[in-house]
């Protein structure tokens, strides 16, 4: 029962990793404590959109293209279409720093971007409604990914390098060794390993406490719906996917893929829960609705009527970006973490990341912003 590597949360960013270090190799446990993908955590809902000129900031360019060009040498080796290029628009008041760092990263970077006023979305895409002080970005190159596809396909691909993948089966204790060596205890077993990476999403923050690690992680709840809509106007070879920045709050969404119906989120706000309660389904609370509609009645208001939503969960950090490093202690355990809404896009070079921590200690990409030490 001992392996070269474990790693705790099998998602995103630890299936990918799984992935990764198989491929190379590596004697790979993957442990999750529910069968991924699944609707406990992060990474369900069918589609995450992928942006390149990134609001967030510059500094997650360079990985967003990885990203890219990561997911597509997944569709090859998987023989599956996960991205679908559908472009994507950014919206909002021009001044603001998400609108100018979307503008002044397509400079730096040299990457495809049309500004448009109001009138020429409006007048492009009949399903949006744009007031005249509104601006859109359009990312000709950007698009949406099968996010649990994806996921999927990272488990066939590691499973076939020799990976093992247990689950339904939560760890209970993780202790680390002079010698470096790892444990990892369940409630049936007991696992060790040379190496150890903790990709938990919610569950992180407690995780790592058995490390003498507390990281500021707050879980939230966060929903989003479908909508009836007229194809004509929102089927997704037409329509891009999109991100609003507004007065009345950060949202997000999708085109109708294959006669789904519109796809809407709210990226802002949310209320902090304990991943280990259950999660108030969508509708429990009034503004779960009143939010996406208001947001339709503004902006797109020929979707108006629900089909049905779900709940995810955000496991934010205080500063929304991301934490990627390994342990102040224990430069055997890598960690990935805090991924605040917007970081499915990125977990093809996580994985890949994280696969080198373990493996070198080291990465060619720049993980500086999402140092452990800055808090």
């Amino acid at each position: 029962m001992h392996y070269d590597v474990i790693v705790i949360g099998a998602g995103s960013m630890g299936m990918a990793a799984g992935y990764f270090l198989s491929k190379s190799g590596k004697s790979t446990l993957l442990m999750d404590s529910f069968n991924p993908p699944h609707n406990k955590g992060s990474h369900h809902g069918e589609t995450r959109i992928i942006r390149h000129a990134y609001g967030e900031g510059e500094n997650y360019v360079p990985l967003a293209l990885k990203a890219q060009e990561l997911w597509n040498d997944l569709e090859k080796v998987s023989g599956k279409q996960l991205f679908l290029p559908t472009g994507v628009i950014n919206v909002g008041y021009e001044k603001t720093d998400f609108i100018q760092n979307i503008i002044s990263s397509s400079k730096t970077y040299s990457l495809p971007l049309e500004i448009l006023d109001s009138i020429e979305v409006n007048k492009r895409w009949p399903g949006i409604n744009l007031p005249n002080n509104y601006i859109g970005c359009y990312e000709p190159t950007s698009g949406v990914l099968k996010c649990e596809e994806c996921i999927e396909a990272y488990r066939e691909l590691a499973e076939q390098n020799g990976a093992t993948i247990i689950t339904n089966s939560k760890v209970i204790e993780i202790m680390v060794h002079d010698d470096k060596r790892v444990t990892i205890k369940t409630e049936d077993h007991i696992f060790s390993a040379n190496a150890l990476v903790v990709s938990a999403g919610a569950w992180s923050g407690s995780l790592l406490s058995m490390l003498d690690l507390n990281l500021p992680l707050n879980p939230i709840r966060k929903t989003f719906a479908w909508f009836d809509t007229k194809d004509d106007l929102y089927n997704h070879t037409e329509f891009p996917a999109f991100s609003f920045e507004t007065s009345h709050g950060h949202y997000y969404g999708f085109p109708s893929i294959d006669g789904s119906g519109l796809k809407l989120g709210r990226h802002d706000g949310g209320d902090t829960i304990d991943p280990d309660e259950a999660i108030l389904g969508f509708g429990e609370l009034e503004e779960d609705t009143t939010d996406l509609k208001q947001f339709l009645q503004h902006y797109m208001p020929s979707a108006q009527e629900l089909k049905f939503g779900k709940t995810c969960m955000y496991t934010m950090t205080p500063d929304e970006d991301f934490i990627i490093d390994t342990h102040p202690n224990y430069p055997n355990v890598a960690i990935a973490s805090g991924f605040s809404g917007h970081g499915f896009k990125f977990s093809s070079v996580v994985g890949q990341i994280l696969s080198d921590l373990i493996i070198s200690g080291k990465t060619e990409h720049n993980i500086s912003p999402f140092s452990i030490n800055r808090f």
